[in-house]
């Protein structure tokens, strides 16, 4: 890897963890200051719909081959979090200071401010093992709380409003269904896409913290 592409990867990387460091931030500040989960999407919503349209960039990493990704797994990631964020959350103001937001956003922010110091850490060079134990474990307990009480909890929450509102009304007039209806597949095959990339982490954890066991032991 050339050292221009090195500083933009450490670049990228360190940015997205700043940024949702701040998210984090501004998540736990909200909560304490008004002792209440519903400012979630006040205080940091803005930035983290920034920092995840953003991270299409990741899956232009995979497709050109500049990280060992691939395409598949960053854009199914990709997909669920931005539809989840811009389709819904941005779009139905009635749904944005549900408990849901607030859990989905801090799992959010925290699984990604140590994916990405970890990412940036490792392109660097000088990642301590701590961080790479915390980038391969932590995200077990943080994924399926991102998803059933965080993003599944608030679509479900959503489709009143949704059929309510007819979203999306004038996109689906042409097809046989509405974005309501869709909505109702998606989430009956929404846990079983994500539990694809689950059990895909899995598999990096057992082949990282194996390398780094093996390290260790030399």
């Amino acid at each position: 890897m050339s050292q221009l592409l090195k500083l933009y990867l450490v670049a990228y990387n360190s940015l997205q963890a700043f940024g949702w460091t701040i998210s984090l931030f501004r998540i736990l500040t909200s909560f304490i200051a008004t002792n209440s989960v519903n400012g979630a999407y006040a205080s940091a919503g803005d930035l983290i719909c920034l920092l995840q349209t953003c991270a299409f960039l990741e899956v232009i990493h995979g497709a050109i081959g500049i990280v060992p990704s691939g395409v598949l797994f960053p854009l199914m990631q990709w997909g669920g979090r931005t539809h989840f964020l811009l389709a819904i959350v941005r779009q139905i103001d009635e749904v944005q200071e549900f408990p849901a937001v607030f859990i989905t956003f801090f799992a959010w922010s925290l699984s990604e401010v140590i994916r990405y110091s970890h990412y940036a850490s490792n392109t660097f060079g000088s990642c301590p093992s701590w961080l790479t134990y915390l980038r391969y474990t932590a995200f077990i307990v943080l994924y399926p709380m991102g998803l059933a009480p965080g993003e599944m909890w608030l679509m479900h929450q959503a489709l009143p409003f949704i059929k309510k509102k007819n979203l999306y009304e004038d996109f689906f007039a042409g097809l046989p269904f509405s974005y309501y209806n869709f909505l109702r597949v998606f989430l009956l095959i929404y846990p079983f896409l994500w539990l694809k990339l689950y059990l895909h982490l899995f598999k990096q954890r057992r082949s990282k913290l194996g390398k780094h066991h093996e390290k260790k032991k030399r």
